[in-house]
């Protein structure tokens, strides 16, 4: 995936453009999840076309959903264009609280990056979980970690391989840079309320940056959120000896995930209103969400809270 500024041209189409608005009246910005609202989908009911520009920013670990999701609601709405980058969850959720794009997109609750007075402005959709994981270079012979071993690589207490089981070479440690949703998530799981300031030997901005490094590195490790997985480039590897795979999440088998969250204000215009509705719809939820590599929301029997606390459904 490319985490590349995004955009596209409108065009002429489908007159009307009714079908993407999930014809849920648009009431406000309401925050809910798509277990809320993905119920008939939205060629079920009648609404009003629109026009206008969506813009966003944030979460990179999502960001290839949110286009195709875009892709399709401009198809069927094609006054209206969708268009934005990812540039990470604290740069989204601050680009959004100021007001220069329309949705921040995050893999953490908006409390945990911003002013609390900046965040009673702002009405959270949750609209994907996905999970994350650590990555290793091909030549790595290690296949299972556990959290104990992780905080101690991302600490930099640990240094070789062969601390863990695997050959004697030196451990490169690829990071995220502060303010990624995707490293918050990971240091959540691995290091709970522990503050940690490793940087490690590179801290990478984007998840492609990590795919890129991981596919060129030898006897390293970084993490990433499972769609961003690609085992010709690098491996995917257990924790605890669970598999990194979207079953073990929804349970909390697999303790490194995050609920992809999209917030807007509370004030949105009607483009963003509606393009928000269609993320929550049956036309994403049904299909979209799983075949771009996340879980539905209403497939968890676990929830998280913006603490970090996971409790049954």
């Amino acid at each position: 995936m490319l985490d590349q500024a995004y955009s596209r041209r409108q065009f002429l189409g489908l007159a009307g453009g009714l079908a993407s608005i999930v014809g849920l009246g648009l009431v406000g910005c309401g925050g809910s999840s798509a277990a809320d609202t993905a119920t008939e989908g939205s060629a079920a009911a009648a609404a009003e076309s629109v026009s206008g520009e969506v813009t966003y920013d944030g979460a990179s670990s999502f960001q290839a959903l949110v286009e195709a999701a875009a892709e399709k609601f401009m198809d069927a709405n094609p006054d209206v264009s969708v268009s934005g980058s990812g540039n990470g969850s604290g740069k989204g959720l601050t680009a959004v609280a100021a007001g220069t794009v329309t949705i921040g997109n995050s893999d953490v609750f908006a409390e945990t990056k911003l002013e609390a007075d900046q965040v009673k402005n702002l009405v959270d959709h949750e609209v994907a979980v996905v999970g994350m994981g650590p990555v290793v270079s091909k030549n790595v012979k290690v296949d299972d970690l556990s959290l104990e071993q992780l905080k101690g690589i991302f600490s930099g207490q640990i240094t070789n391989w062969k601390e863990v089981g695997g050959d004697d070479a030196t451990i490169v440690v690829l990071n995220r840079k502060a303010g990624s949703g995707t490293r918050a998530t990971f240091e959540a799981a691995v290091f709970g309320d522990e503050a940690v300031d490793f940087k490690g030997d590179a801290e990478l901005d984007k998840s492609g940056d990590v795919q890129t490094q991981m596919g060129s590195t030898d006897n390293a490790i970084s993490y990433l959120d499972f769609s961003h997985f690609d085992d010709s480039k690098f491996n995917a590897i257990k924790v605890e000896g669970v598999e990194p795979k979207s079953a073990n999440v929804t349970d909390d088998s697999f303790k490194i995930w995050a609920t992809e969250h999209m917030y807007c204000a509370k004030d949105a215009d009607e483009a963003t209103k509606a393009f928000l509705e269609f993320m929550l719809s049956d036309d994403v939820q049904g299909k979209l969400v799983e075949e771009q590599g996340f879980i539905p929301v209403s497939a968890m029997k676990v929830v998280k809270d913006a603490s970090g606390k996971v409790s049954a459904k």
